[in-house]
């Protein structure tokens, strides 16, 4: 396939139906115009006294003004344009769907109802304090381009501003508790009249009082009256009371006196089945020992005898859920009924624990693409086991396996590679710690402590096998919802390299770094890594997204290593040892637009330091750049480092290009095609490159001209977006080959594409 009369076919036809799009006056009914939007104009009635806030006051009139007017592009309506083209007795198939993708109806001047605009308009303003302003509408309509727009021009008196805000005749004890609430009011002298902020006031009052026990109360019950007759230069006072008929239980406090907790609740079981176990002033209820009540009782922040609190009650319902042995965690409140119910109510609380199931298996068959166009099926294979010792521990056991094969690549071409993998992960919800913790200190959720062990083998024909194990033992914490902690203390790696081919020790002969790499097979540190995820709040329009990972290695166990060779590395048990520190940033922003429409960007940069014991970062250590998580318009592992063209003295060296610096910046734009299927467009630039200059790679180290020097390239591609499951194909081009010599590294090379398929989104 010509990919370069492609691409030209579908630029002209995209601006081939852009002009067509364009030409919608024909469309429009001969005693109609199309609505082209309004513009309103605030001013004030006194230039003496300008309006406070003003772009904040026009947003919000803004606001209420309906309809909208159709969407542009360009100044061209391709929406509408289509509209109008299904409305042919014969449309098309394309047409059609072009119309289900962005169609929409027409907006005509006669759709505007400019006079309950205005009514809307001067609703907003007397509810912002300015009563008794005007407003004004008029259409200035262009027969020509059959077009019409209205302006609105509105003009503000003077708003009335608060002299006091004051509590008038509450019943007690509810009177001392508002008072104490209100002395945190953000109202103060010469706020301007604002019934919004009255409102968020009223739930600012109910928010605090429900922590102070007052369950059945609502903002409902409360009411602000404004007195203006004390002044005559437009200032009130403001007084909250409450309504009449309030219930009398609305305004007392409630105290949590039982605490039932359903640790296996299944709605089928026979209730008088069930035991009770009392622990902490808590009633355990289950029909077995299902979970240990010492180990899930630091979950629930309910304290019996205690003031209702939904603070409480909401925290304690997030941390069961944290668990990971629990599919539902609902938290109900029953009043209880007593005589002496006057002044405080009481409430059996309620939490009903619905368990996942103890045990499952996960199988995931995925397409494989590696390095040099290795390609191949991967099987893997999870165990899980929830509840493990009714503490609410996690195992999960995974096996792997993969077959490539180099599906091109001249004289490599039918090279193979087979890796095994063997691995178990359990975790425990709570800190496992030579000395007691108190959870009192983590608010908002326990921290996990996390063990892990695995077994790696990979074998790649006529080079060499691989066999690696790693242990680590460390712990995850929440500090809250978009921040994650996780800290390795003990972090062990040990490599072995086996079975090396006459024609891999060529490799390793032609690059003494590549050796060095292998040659350190014991690493032993600890890594951090700080989250930052904003990207829970999905809605939001700017979403920001921060990880930094730390990971040094050697320095504690260079205390009981020892010399056995003077000036060559120390050696630990008879093993030479890594020394290294090694951190990276990995910046993430996302622009939504909403409806599925996002811009996407991403910034990495990470550097590793080898010392001491180290001349060079182990193998396993290094960066790569390139591939469906990278660079997409190069293979995997195959950009870099620097100008390096994966050649030394004219040969390939078919081997997987590394450095100890790594710089990339991505950006999409991601839309939706139709149903789960989305589409983007997207542009990636990166490389690699070493501190220390490699003698046997050229151009390798980082200089100030590492910009001329960075990968680029764009592309488009299709993901298939199944409730955040995503199978993803990008097809990119590069545009900038830092491999190439200067004056033809700038070609885009849209007849060599490169095709991903990845699971998940790239960032």
């Amino acid at each position: 396939m010509n990919f370069k009369i492609l691409y030209n076919s579908l630029v002209y036809t995209a601006i081939f139906l852009f002009i067509q799009a364009c030409s919608v006056q024909k469309y429009i009914p001969e005693d109609e115009l199309l609505f082209d939007g309004y513009e309103v104009t605030v001013a004030s009635e006194n230039d003496s006294l300008p309006i406070k806030n003003k772009p904040q006051l026009k947003a919000a009139l803004e606001n209420v003004l309906l309809p909208e007017a159709n969407g542009k592009f360009l100044g061209m309506y391709p929406g509408l344009f289509y509209f109008y083209k299904v409305q042919d007795s014969t449309p098309g198939f394309f047409n059609k769907f072009m119309f289900r993708q962005i169609g929409e109806k027409p907006i005509y001047k006669s759709d505007v109802e400019s006079y309950e605009i205005e009514q809307l308009l001067q609703n907003r303003l007397n509810n912002r304090g300015f009563f008794y302003s005007t407003t004004t509408s008029n259409f200035i309509d262009d027969e020509e381009n059959k077009k019409s727009k209205v302006d609105y021009n509105v003009t503000v008196k003077q708003p009335y501003e608060m002299e006091t805000y004051q509590i008038d005749s509450l019943p007690s004890p509810l009177e001392n508790e508002i008072k104490e609430i209100v002395a945190e009011s953000k109202f103060e002298k010469g706020s301007r009249f604002d019934l919004s902020n009255m409102k968020l006031e009223r739930e600012r009052i109910d928010g605090e009082l429900k922590k102070r026990g007052y369950y059945n109360f609502n903002p409902g019950f409360l009411i602000f009256e404004a007195d203006t007759n004390q002044y005559k230069n437009k200032r009130f006072d403001l007084f909250l009371t409450l309504k009449k008929d309030v219930p009398k239980k609305a305004v007392i406090p409630y105290m949590v006196t039982t605490i039932n907790v359903y640790t296996n609740y299944d709605l089928k079981k026979d209730s008088l089945e069930l035991e009770t176990v009392e622990f902490n002033n808590k009633n355990y209820i289950s029909d077995e020992l299902f979970f240990k009540p010492k180990y899930l009782d630091p979950f629930i922040t309910l304290k019996a005898n205690s003031l209702y609190d939904p603070v409480a009650s909401k925290n304690t319902a997030r941390r069961l859920a944290t668990i990971g042995s629990y599919k539902f965690v609902n938290i109900q409140y029953r009043e209880i009924e007593d005589e002496d119910q006057d002044s405080i109510g009481k409430l059996e609380a309620s939490i009903y624990l619905s368990p996942l199931n103890k045990r499952a298996i996960r199988a995931e068959l995925q397409a494989v693409t590696k390095s040099n166009n290795f390609a191949g099926p991967a099987l893997g294979l999870t165990f899980t086991n929830r509840n493990l010792f009714k503490g609410g521990e996690t195992l999960n056991i995974s096996a792997t396996g993969g077959y490539e094969i180099q599906v091109s690549g001249g004289d490599q071409s039918g090279l193979t590679s087979i890796e095994l993998g063997l691995g178990a992960e359990l975790f425990f919800p709570r800190v496992i710690f030579p000395w007691k913790i108190n959870t009192d200190f983590f608010e908002y959720a326990i921290p996990k402590t996390k063990t892990g062990i695995s077994l790696d083998y990979l074998s790649r024909s006529q080079l060499y096998t691989l066999l690696s194990g790693t242990a680590t033992f460390g712990y995850v914490w929440d500090a809250n919802r978009y921040v994650t902690h996780q800290i390795n203390p003990i972090s062990v790696n040990y490599t072995k390299l086996s079975n090396t081919t006459e024609e891999f020790q060529m490799i390793l002969d032609q690059n003494t770094f590549l050796q060095r790499s292998f040659e350190q097979q014991f690493i032993s540190g600890l890594t951090y890594s700080f989250t930052y995820n904003g990207m829970v709040d999905t809605n939001k329009t700017n979403q920001f997204y921060l990880n930094a990972t730390l990971d040094v290695a050697g320095n504690s166990i260079s205390l009981f290593a020892k010399e056995e060779t003077p000036g060559e590395p120390k050696t630990f048990l008879g093993t030479e040892y890594a020394q290294f520190a090694k951190a990276d940033v990995d910046l993430r922003y996302h622009f939504n637009f909403g409806n599925d429409q996002k811009i996407a960007t991403r910034l990495f940069a990470g550097y590793g330091y080898a010392y001491g014991n180290s001349e060079v970062l182990p193998f396993i250590k290094q960066y790569y750049s390139g591939g469906p998580y990278s660079v997409r318009a190069f293979n995997i592992r195959s950009l870099g480092p620097g100008t390096f063209d994966g050649t030394i003295n004219g040969d390939d060296t078919f081997f997987d290009q590394s450095g100890n610096i790594r710089l990339e910046a991505n950006a999409e734009y991601r839309f939706p095609i139709f149903g789960f299927v989305k589409g983007a467009i997207f542009a990636d630039a990166g490389n690699i490159w070493n501190s220390i200059d490699n003698p046997d790679i050229p151009n390798d180290t980082f200089s100030s001209s590492f910009l001329s020097e960075l990968g680029m390239g764009a592309g488009f591609g299709v993901r298939v977006d199944v409730q955040g499951f995503v199978i993803r194909l990008d097809l990119a081009a590069p545009f900038h080959d830092p491999s190439l010599p200067k004056g033809e590294r700038f070609d885009f090379q849209i007849d060599k594409p490169v095709l991903n398929f990845a699971i998940g989104y790239p960032f």
